[in-house]
């Protein structure tokens, strides 16, 4: 378990692209720790403020009928780690295993995701380009015309945008939950502090409820609002989606990552910091 003590750089990494700079990232609770691992070898300092926590569905019901009937589906749609992840728990909860897949064809959203597919020695039948669920339907590899395709996903808060696009073009959704995000209880002394004396240089998003979810943690301890906490702070989105959730939020983004990936987000702070550098503003 990581604990919420700023990481610092070691003493020899302070010719790397990030020293000096203060980074806030917000991620799930329990979530591995990669992503600050990655920025502070790279020499930031880094504090973590869990924004979103991962648990069960409201109810088991509907994962559990679909998988007692796999067989009559064609498709699996994984969006997230976290859908694999319970997908497959559920699996083996019920005593069954991956073999009930194998007439089911696999499609995963997200080089993540098809990562940790692969944990389960599962090869994907399809993965979109772009990492984006909106290329799924407009790239799915066959006709969707009468396909059954099962959805396990977050129950509340998801995008419609994807069951939409295969409705229409024939396919048959069922989405189910299987696991549901909500929002901490707390936020942790580190990141209080550092928000509350301006001292952030950026503060990273990798999903649009990470965003929605830090205005409703910060509300309690910040009532005149985050935003004038931030005005220094550069705000590092993932992707278009959770850019547009910033935007609604906070009117503006400074950081897009180019391919919308953990790795992605890196590379466009690093970017951010080496023009910073050049033109000697913040």
């Amino acid at each position: 378990m990581h604990s919420h003590l700023p990481l610092s750089p070691s003493p020899e990494t302070s010719s790397s692209p990030l020293a000096g700079k203060t980074i806030l990232v917000t991620r799930s609770v329990g979530q591995s720790s990669q992503f600050s691992d990655r920025l502070a070898a790279a020499g930031a300092t880094v504090i973590e403020l869990p924004a979103l926590e991962i648990v069960p569905p409201s109810t088991w019901k509907p994962l559990d009928q679909a998988i007692s009937n796999l067989s009559t589906f064609h498709w699996i749609i994984l969006t997230s780690s976290n859908g694999v992840e319970y997908f497959f728990e559920r699996l083996k909860t019920k005593g069954k295993d991956k073999s009930v897949l194998a007439n089911v064809k696999i499609a995963v959203v997200g080089e993540k995701t098809a990562r940790t597919l692969k944990k389960y020695n599962i090869q994907p039948d399809f993965i979109p380009p772009h990492f984006v669920a909106d290329s799924l339907a407009i790239n799915f590899p066959e006709s969707l015309t009468g396909k059954k395709i099962l959805f396990p996903r977050v129950e509340s808060g998801g995008r419609q945008v994807l069951v939409k696009e295969l409705t229409d073009k024939g396919a048959e959704v069922i989405e189910v939950p299987a696991y549901e995000s909500c929002c901490p209880q707390a936020i942790p002394p580190a990141a209080e502090i550092a928000l509350r004396n301006h001292t952030l240089d950026v503060i990273t998003f990798a999903s649009s409820k990470t965003v929605q979810f830090f205005c409703l943690l910060t509300a309690a301890k910040f009532p005149e609002g985050i935003t004038q906490y931030l005005n220094q702070t550069c705000i590092a989105s993932i992707g278009p989606q959770t850019s547009k959730t910033c935007f609604d939020l906070f009117g503006r983004v400074d950081i897009e990552a180019e391919e919308y990936t953990v790795d992605g987000l890196l590379k466009a702070i690093i970017k951010w910091a080496n023009r910073g550098q050049v033109t000697g503003d913040r």
